[in-house]
């Protein structure tokens, strides 16, 4: 589809879109992921199992709210031209449900504190979606692939260092009440009580209010478009419109629907992976902290390889390279227990030493972790890039709405099928089994979808 050449914005304006990423990171690696997550899952649930199987539901809500509502949103705000109202709108939700979770103390209602969690969610999704569409317009398409995996190694940037922060100066044992860092915790936060875990939602919404400011001070937008009226009705026309033609984009529509499918498996490992530690080997706040960091530094690395190679190799062989590593990541940490490793085929006997991630098999599934963080940063941000290559940027805003429906659509099914066989069988590790089929199934059908996406289909 042809379109006018993009001029390069001004550096300080892709700095600016960059930083969101930096800024939104922390609610994903400290909330979702290494702290409040496992938190949940393991003190303020009546079992580890229960707490599971909860998070995933809520998960899973959220994901279905996102997929209806992101790819209409996406369309309107193409009508109405600017994107920074969109993002400052959601911004004051998610920042509200933030500080919201401070009062997620044991023995409050597991409802409630689900349902502000799944809010948080969607507005910190509903956000990313009008800032990648921004994306195609600061850069030409050749540089699409280095300033999102820059970016997205950024945000993992971000998050390690809030992370650390939690470790270092919050987070502390029960047993001595010092952090790590051999200190007492700030703001005298008692964990006990859970406050450690509590403050990270306003630590992580402070964060998220202060980086977000030079995206908006800084970063170019869309030229203002028809008022918010017509335009939800010119919106809906188009969505309606592109939704009927999109099958006829074949390339699109596959890269689409396997993004759909090992996007799922993506967010469930993420999202449940620190919390299936925590309830298999005990781990403390402090150790789930560490693990989280360990994976943010390989993270990094990760998304500063890919960004030098997605120029040579293409997205799309990014993708496909951070799927098989993610696969191979979760059959390894499924396959470890206390003792062992790789299904019981290599015994790994010892006692705890008492120190941090003490036995043989914990630091088996450090080694496993390893492999996540080298693939769930590229394998994100070079899907953005994948996508951002193959539409125009008039268009953005709906395909980056349709392309948060596929990552959302079936979001549920993941964490809804975790949840279900955990709940069945009385095994979390069968039912993080699940997420190897997701990501095996859409990695099957990105190999015969083109690069870029507007391609015709490979037959």
């Amino acid at each position: 589809m042809a379109e006018v050449a993009v001029q390069r914005a001004p550096e300080r304006g892709i700095w600016g879109w960059m930083l969101f990423d930096w800024a939104a990171q922390p609610f994903f690696t400290v909330i979702t992921t290494f702290i409040f997550g496992p938190y949940f899952v393991s003190r303020m649930a009546s079992d580890p199992e229960t707490g599971q199987a909860a998070w995933g539901y809520g998960i899973a809500a959220a994901g279905l709210a996102i997929a209806v509502l992101s790819p209409i949103l996406g369309s309107i705000a193409d009508q109405t031209g600017p994107r920074k109202p969109w993002i400052a709108l959601f911004a004051t939700v998610k920042i509200t449900s933030l500080c919201l979770l401070w009062f997620a103390a044991p023995g409050s209602n597991v409802f409630l504190v689900v349902l502000i969690f799944s809010l948080a969610s969607v507005a910190a999704e509903f956000s990313t979606v009008f800032n990648d569409s921004m994306m195609p317009r600061l850069v030409p398409k050749s540089e699409i692939g280095r300033i999102s995996n820059m970016a997205w190694g950024l945000g993992y940037l971000g998050g390690m260092i809030a992370l650390i922060f939690v470790v270092a100066f919050m987070a502390s044992s029960p047993e001595t009440g010092k952090t790590i860092a051999g200190l007492d915790p700030l703001f005298g936060l008692d964990p006990k009580l859970g406050e450690d875990a509590r403050a990270t939602g306003p630590l992580s919404a402070a964060w998220y209010f202060l980086f977000i400011l030079p995206m908006f001070f800084f970063t170019p937008d869309a030229v203002k478009g028809l008022p918010i009226g017509p335009a939800v009705r010119e919106g809906l026309s188009e969505l309606k419109s592109t939704l009927g033609g999109i099958r006829k984009r074949s390339g699109i529509f596959r890269f689409l629907v396997a993004r759909m499918i090992y996007q799922d498996g993506v967010n469930a490992l993420l999202a449940l992976g620190g919390a299936f530690a925590a309830a298999m080997f005990h781990w403390s706040i402090t150790e789930i902290g560490l693990f989280g960091i360990i994976l943010n530094v390989v993270a990094i690395v990760g998304c500063l390889v890919a960004a030098r190679l997605d120029l040579a190799l293409g997205s799309k062989t990014i993708v496909m390279i951070a799927l098989v590593l993610l696969s191979l990541a979760t059959i390894g940490i499924v396959s470890t227990g206390p003792g062992y490793t790789l299904f019981g085929a290599w015994m790994l006997p010892g006692a705890d030493n008492g120190g941090l991630f003490g036995t043989p098999a914990e630091k088996a599934y450090i080694f496993f972790g390893l492999l996540i963080g080298l693939g769930f940063g590229p394998v994100q941000a070079s899907s953005r890039s994948y996508m951002a290559r193959s539409v125009t940027a008039a268009e953005s805003g709906r395909y980056f709405g349709i392309y948060a429906l596929a990552g959302r659509a079936t979001s549920f099914a993941a964490p809804f099928l975790v949840a279900t066989i955990t709940l069945a069988s009385g095994s979390s590790r069968l039912g993080m089994a699940a997420i190897v089929l997701f990501l095996g199934v859409g990695l099957a059908i990105l190999i015969r979808t083109p690069y870029p996406a507007d391609q015709p289909a490979a037959e």
